[in-house]
């Protein structure tokens, strides 16, 4: 029997300490990181070490060399960052470079994606680092299959 009272002290005990926990409520945001390792070290990291952290694809495309419109494009974007004023949202930069692989040094920043028609307004996200500009910006219309109604009349209506 004494064994049983221990265990519903225990309990409650337990469930005090809970209450405790949860009074200040303080909402601590996950710190993001890159394959374990922080946003600042990514962001002070050379393109060499940033290189070794991505997938294959993105490594091949670094390793044959940065082209000239990446680089522009990266120049663009920090100068709309510098004449931004703290907590606004920097110019969006309009780029037909949809094979730019993200890297740190964007985050932030927001960026029109071309998709073959208009540019797609993309904020760039720490989530974002490794992937394409491509990825977030859809070149097509996805379809809505089955709408009813249209019963194989199509759009014709014969005139009476």
């Amino acid at each position: 029997p004494s064994h049983s009272e221990s265990r519903a002290e225990q309990s409650s005990s337990h469930l005090a300490a809970m209450a405790d926990e949860d009074q200040p409520k303080k909402r601590t945001f996950r710190k993001f990181s890159y394959r374990g390792i922080d946003l600042d070290k990514l962001l002070d990291m050379s393109n060499q070490d940033l290189m070794e952290l991505f997938r294959a694809r993105q490594r091949r495309k670094f390793s044959r060399g940065i082209k000239r419109a990446p680089i522009t494009l990266l120049k663009k974007l920090r100068k709309s960052k510098r004449e931004t004023s703290y907590g606004e949202k920097p110019e969006a930069v309009k780029t037909h470079l949809r094979s730019m692989v993200i890297v740190p040094e964007m985050i932030g920043s927001v960026v029109g994606v071309y998709n073959g028609k208009q540019f797609i307004n993309v904020e760039i996200k720490p989530e974002m680092i490794g992937h394409y500009l491509a990825e977030f910006s859809i070149t097509y219309k996805p379809i809505k299959h089955g709408r009813a109604g249209m019963a194989g009349k199509g759009a014709f209506i014969p005139l009476k």
